[in-house]
């Protein structure tokens, strides 16, 4: 995105990826459907020490913008949920525009290129070495991305660069991933695994309403994603499998008309069978429902209301979808993602400490950011007058 920008401006650009494929995380985004973008794009579904800094890309650059491009490609999606949007057909599509534009664009890209380092040159700009080139460039512009997926390639490169030339790091961790469970629960519930149910999951006063997977080794689902990058180790995790609905207002008027009704005759009716003797206690099932006093039927309501559980951790960087932490905002300009500390450089995307919720947001957040550096730089070459250079030296003999 930030060489379809400065390249539509006139700018030299090239693009310099380690893989040996373009935009492989694209490929395998939304099961293979690419979830690009959300219709209701709100700054609060960021995390970042900076929470205020995502705002002025995002407003440069909206959904709207980066729909409007899908739609010109004649890319037909459609909405799946709460605003998520999804290619009709493959993430392919998306990957085949961002292409075309860039070749519209007349910016360059150059897959197996391995940077082993960089160097800043005395008068402003950069020395890329790659085992076989050596390029010099007068801006530089990093969108390395995190940690997640490291068979897809993801290295923690940029942020070992930007630490090099004085930036600070905001710890990294592992966001919208599975949460594990701990040894004497995994010992409990993972013949749980395959139960699927809508619930509302808490932590540390953060909620979201959707999906819960139970598996052999822990929890997943959107519902678990959303609150896994907030939640912290040691933390318990609250879960409500019946959210809109009140158990103990359930058990007190079905009793009236069905005393005898057993009371997981009646947790059945609303939860899967495997779930209900997990939750309870198997003396307290086959009682009639009259037969409930109130402690018992208060007991009921918080088990299948606010059931806790404590995770012993997470998955890692292996599942997780994103990376929270990255490259300090407080060092970067929100305006044009330039550095502070270093002209000439810029930070866009997962790379920096901006990580937005499920749902499209963090590719909103890497084509808005993207989009704007390149904008940027277009604008501040053209303000000046001046030109942008870009020149690829030999370090070996090689083939054009």
């Amino acid at each position: 995105m930030c060489a379809i920008a400065a390249g539509r401006q006139g700018l030299r650009v090239v693009v310099l990826d380690h893989a040996n494929k373009p935009g492989k995380k694209i490929l395998i985004s939304g099961g293979g459907r690419c979830n690009f973008t959300n219709l209701e794009i709100d700054f609060d579904r960021y995390l970042s020490r900076n929470p205020n800094f995502c705002k002025s890309a995002l407003s440069r650059f909206t959904q709207w913008d980066f729909i409007a491009m899908v739609e010109r490609h004649h890319i037909p999606y459609h909405e799946k949920k709460q605003g998520q949007l999804f290619c009709d057909h493959s993430s392919k599509d998306i990957l085949a525009m961002l292409l075309a534009e860039c070749s519209r664009a007349k910016a360059s890209i150059f897959l197996n290129n391995k940077i082993t380092h960089i160097e800043p040159d005395t008068d402003g700009g950069f020395h890329l070495f790659t085992h076989t080139q050596h390029w010099r460039c007068r801006s530089l512009v990093v969108a390395t991305g995190g940690l997640s997926f490291p068979k897809m390639g993801a290295s923690p490169f940029g942020y070992r660069l930007a630490e090099s030339l004085g930036h600070s790091i905001v710890s990294p961790r592992a966001g919208l991933v599975p949460l594990l469970w701990q040894p004497r629960d995994k010992i409990r519930y993972s013949g749980l695994a395959g139960i699927g149910l809508i619930t509302t999951v808490s932590s540390l006063g953060h909620s979201f309403q959707d999906d819960l997977l139970f598996t052999h080794r822990g929890l997943s689902g959107p519902a678990i994603l959303q609150i896994s990058s907030y939640w912290q180790p040691g933390s318990a995790v609250t879960i409500d499998f019946l959210p809109g609905k009140s158990m103990t207002s359930l058990i007190q008027s079905s009793r009236q008309g069905h005393p005898r009704m057993k009371l997981k005759t009646l947790l059945r009716q609303t939860l899967p069978n495997r779930l209900v003797p997990a939750l309870l206690p198997r003396q307290w099932l086959d009682k009639p429902l009259a037969q409930l006093n109130t402690r018992e039927i208060e007991f009921v309501g918080k088990q299948l209301h606010r059931w806790q559980i404590v995770p012993e951790g997470t998955e890692g960087y292996r599942k997780a979808e994103v990376t929270l932490g990255g490259v300090d905002c407080d060092e970067l300009s929100s305006k044009t993602l330039e550095s502070r500390l270093v002209p000439n450089l810029y930070f866009v995307g997962e790379v920096v400490d901006v990580t937005g919720q499920l749902g499209g947001y963090n590719f909103q957040w890497a084509w808005a950011s993207g989009w704007n550096a390149g904008e940027m730089l277009g604008q501040r070459y053209t303000r000046t007058g001046g030109t942008h250079h870009l020149r690829k030296l030999k370090i070996r003999k090689k083939t054009q």
